[in-house]
């Protein structure tokens, strides 16, 4: 195989690997929100930050890979990556962050004493 193909095919490989890390922030991110509930507008201060960085992961695998190329293909794969990931890994990642969170909020609320001492009186009023 020539090496411009196989240069192509590790861009391919790369872009794909993006698209997936990209996945991974995002889910994070959602995470973040279960943890720390929030309103819309930060909700969407949020994803805009979010975007800001994919757009500029994106350009940097572009510019560092390609020379600043631009590739639809690279795109593609980008794009590619992430429906992969969320198909495919997301869903059981997502399902175990979900369950750390819910440890953390317990551990959290446990270490908060109005807490216990709100249900302790909220139980015996009843």
């Amino acid at each position: 195989m020539s090496s411009r193909i196989q240069y192509e095919t590790w861009l391919m490989v790369l872009s794909l690997v993006t698209g997936a890390w990209l996945m991974l922030a995002y889910d994070t991110l959602r995470v973040f929100r279960l943890v720390i509930h929030h309103g819309p507008i930060w909700t969407g201060i949020e994803d805009f930050l979010y975007w800001l960085y994919a757009g500029l992961v994106t350009f940097i695998l572009l510019y560092e890979q390609n020379d600043g190329v631009f590739r639809a293909y690279v795109i593609g794969g980008v794009f590619i990556g992430m429906i992969l990931y969320d198909r495919f890994i997301s869903r059981i990642f997502f399902k175990c962050l979900k369950k750390i969170s819910k440890c953390l909020k317990m551990i959290i609320n446990r270490n908060k004493p109005g807490e216990v001492c709100n249900r302790e009186q909220s139980e015996v009023g009843d």
